[in-house]
């Protein structure tokens, strides 16, 4: 489409450059110029209009060239670059906030009846990454939305078929995000994977309404003030005979605790209807205000449990207390979809030399995570039930 789009280009007499860019792109081995090449040599008409060296495509009347960038080192140079007829964006999922910012602005060429253009593709990995929230969902009318899908390929290959239908049957949990599009819901290797495809293939990621006679919990990972703070985290549970209501999710970086408080009332979570339940550094003063979330919670009218240290080893415990209990869970979709979106992240760090686990991995799904497994941990599993009790929650449990 770039190559057919500059040809038209030409052809009205319009001359400039075409730049095709990627995120990260260290040679031109990283560069979309391959794929520029054979599309182009497919089709007669764009081969006998370009000329084709070993590192360049240019049009043989010298008025179009293309340009292969890599933004993450040189997206400051593209505002040097004048006649910028086209700037086309591939694998834009990681692309930053800063490099879109440096980027549109240059965009300014344009002529009596047209103007530079910017295209972007990617596919889709994360609501929350930049591509997505600066560009779906807009109201610009300038802005125009394609879905393409392997559906709409003509020359879908019998093989990449037989793929498509071998990853529907043997990795249902990644299917989505590989061949239709979705978002990543869970990656390779994250520990609740199947659990988390269980619960959406038996309809338990639904509608979930709390039940009014009995106590909410709000399980907390705790986090501090300031912008390198970690996420502090609070999931809303109910725990209703057998089951385990997962009503709600709230996540924030470096706020003071009057803005958790705030959240917890507007949604209704006050005290007497709700008990917080807080990680064993729950005693430990806060350093900005100088007071524990445990005296801060209760200065606030909260009932508040503090979960004693497990020790070394705990994130795995919080890992298999999770997995144990995830088949009596019921989770509000729409109040619940960041918190899942985490828990479908989370994953084991890997030496990949040595092919040995390192544990969980901290990144931005481990708060989530943490919060979550500190609600399995203190679920009281019902003496009816054929699952066991844990073991180890007798030391905090009354």
């Amino acid at each position: 489409m770039i190559a057919a789009r500059g040809y038209m280009y030409g052809m009205e007499g319009v001359t400039g450059q075409l730049v095709c860019g990627r995120q990260f792109m260290n040679s031109l081995e990283d560069s979309s110029l391959e794929e520029c090449k054979r599309a182009i040599e497919e089709e007669p008409w764009l081969a006998a209009y370009y000329e084709i060296g070993e590192k360049y495509i240019k049009s043989r009347d010298g008025r179009i060239w293309f340009t292969f960038v890599g933004l993450d080192r040189s997206v400051a140079s593209i505002k040097s670059k004048g006649r910028i007829l086209i700037l086309w964006v591939d694998e834009a999922e990681p692309v930053t906030d800063a490099a879109w910012g440096v980027v549109i602005p240059t965009l300014r060429e344009e002529g009596s009846d047209w103007n530079a253009e910017l295209w972007v593709t990617w596919n889709p990995k994360r609501k929350t990454s930049a591509v997505e929230k600066r560009f779906l969902g807009t109201k610009d009318p300038l802005i125009k939305i394609v879905e393409l899908n392997w559906r709409d390929n003509p020359k879908f290959p019998a093989k990449l078929e037989r793929e498509r239908q071998r990853d529907l049957e043997e990795r249902p949990d990644q299917y989505g995000h590989i061949w239709e599009g979705e978002h990543v819901s869970v990656v390779d290797g994250a520990y609740f994977a199947k659990q988390l495809t269980a619960a959406k293939a038996g309809g338990r990621i639904c509608r979930v309404a709390a039940d009014p006679l009995l106590t909410l919990r709000a399980f907390i990972d705790i986090g501090g003030t300031g912008a390198r703070a970690d996420n502090f985290v609070i999931w809303i549970e109910q725990f209703v005979g057998r089951e385990i209501r997962v009503l709600d999710h709230y996540e924030v970086q470096g706020q003071p605790i009057s803005a958790h408080l705030i959240w917890l009332r507007s949604k209704g979570y006050v005290p007497g209807l709700v008990t917080i339940w807080l990680p064993h550094d729950g005693d430990t003063q806060e350093k900005v205000f100088d007071t524990s979330y445990r005296k801060a919670f209760e200065d606030a009218g909260y009932a508040v449990e503090v979960v004693p240290n497990q020790g070394k080893g705990a994130a795995s415990q919080r890992v298999e207390a999770v997995r144990r209990v995830f088949p009596l869970m019921w989770f509000n979709e729409s109040t619940t979809e960041a918190g899942r979106d985490a828990l479908g992240w989370y994953h084991e760090k890997r030496d990949l030399e040595r092919d040995v686990g390192l544990g969980p991995d901290h990144d931005w799904s481990s708060h989530s995570a943490d919060a979550f497994g500190l609600g399995a941990m203190v679920y009281e599993i019902p003496n009816d039930t054929a699952l066991k009790p844990i073991k180890y929650k007798r030391k905090y449990l009354a």
